[in-house]
């Protein structure tokens, strides 16, 4: 995407425009690198803190371990590339790179945020219909497959239509669409109204209505405790990409309606500053979750449990083990299953008499009367 502005207007230019001071590269080149960095190495933490340990492996956490591939592959494949073409204006990586550097970020970034809409719509099912069939981990696995395989085909014609032209001071990598005054113009405005607008607009109803559902209100059983804070993590992933995509959707639509800005002496600078903002929504998520979630600020305390400063607990030892108890051992203390809104007391020690049965084994099953709603189960904690 980072292409289409300089190879559109730069291919009537035989100087290179863009050369920029050290001085003012150098400052980019930390900003940037500080972007690859945290986005990386985050995002590899969070896919091991997931793939690594078996209670960490629910609907919900194989959305976010899809969202956090999509962004590492962005920031690896994309942000420094992004980076040294636009500060140098010249292309350095071949045509089939080209290709590839037009077509992965649209396609990452569509995996990104429609990640983010399945987790909106799986917690809007969970809360507002609890007693409906949820996704399995076959039917998470194909609505992934259904993101990138859409993410593709948005993709493909910036794939298609690159290409790379040597002129006699340097090198362009852009798109040549069939008819450049406007092809670019209503494609980005495609692309924002798809993987921008439409995916934004779902989420924004859905936790808005399941908001308003929890108002004032308690979700019994394990996830008392925590359920809104997972909420409010997820509403502020959902508001941090917003934020850091905006002025980049806003650029390209406006330097496409006047096309006369492209030439100001300063563009670069602008274009450069929305290009980070943009690069850095692949960084945000893993601290989002690492504040805002036990489990998640668990692993990532085993990773760093080298630095002096970082201390593991044995309460955070218990945080990411499975919660299945060994034959042999049994519990007082039940957890409610999401669906479970109104039949444990905030006690997690306890289970109300009249609907806990206790089982030899670690187990407990609740229940009520066989003409009263639907039997409820209830795992070992």
């Amino acid at each position: 995407m980072a292409s289409e502005r300089v190879g559109s207007n730069s291919t009537r230019n035989l100087t290179n425009q863009f050369v920029q001071p050290a001085w003012r590269i150098a400052l980019w080149s930390v900003a940037y690198s500080t972007v690859l960095a945290v986005a990386v190495f985050g995002n590899l933490i969070v896919i091991w803190i997931i793939l690594a340990h078996k209670r960490m492996r629910t609907v919900t956490n194989y959305f976010l371990l899809n969202l956090a591939f999509s962004d590492v592959s962005m920031a690896a494949f994309n942000t420094l590339i992004n980076f040294i073409y636009a500060a140098h204006g010249e292309w350095y990586f071949g045509e089939v790179y080209c290709r590839f550097h037009n077509f992965f970020p649209v396609t990452a970034v569509f995996a990104s945020i429609y990640s983010m809409t399945a987790i909106a719509i799986d917690r809007y099912m969970a809360i507002i219909h609890p007693l409906k069939p949820h996704l399995s981990a076959k039917a998470t696995m194909g609505v992934i497959i259904c993101i990138w395989s859409l993410a593709v085909v948005l993709a493909f014609p910036l794939c298609y239509f690159s290409t790379t032209k040597t002129l006699p001071h340097r090198t362009l990598c852009y798109v040549a669409w069939p008819r450049m005054a406007d092809d670019p113009f209503m494609y980005h405005i495609i692309v924002t109204v798809l993987v921008y607008l439409l995916p934004l607009v779902v989420m924004g109803i859905t936790y808005t209505i399941v908001g308003v559902t929890l108002w004032g209100g308690e979700i019994p059983g394990d996830s008392s405790d925590n359920y809104h804070g997972q909420l409010r993590a997820k509403r502020k992933m959902v508001s941090t990409f917003a934020l850091s995509w905006l002025p980049y959707h806003v650029f390209f639509i406006v330097t496409g309606l006047n096309k006369r800005l492209s030439k100001w002496k300063y563009i670069q600078q602008v274009y450069l500053s929305v290009l980070w903002l943009a690069m850095s929504s692949t960084m945000y998520n893993p601290i989002i979750y690492c504040c805002l979630n036990n489990r998640f600020r668990t692993g990532f305390k085993q990773v760093f449990r080298w630095c002096p400063f970082v201390r593991v607990s044995s309460y955070d030892e218990l945080q990411l083990q499975n919660t299945r108890l060994r034959p042999g051992h049994e519990s007082s203390m039940c957890t409610l299953s999401r669906v479970d809104t109104s039949i444990l007391s905030k006690d997690k020690s306890t289970c109300s008499q009249n609907v806990c049965h206790s089982v030899r084994h670690g187990s407990a099953s609740c229940y009520i009367d066989p003409v009263g709603p639907p039997k409820y189960n209830v795992k070992a904690f």
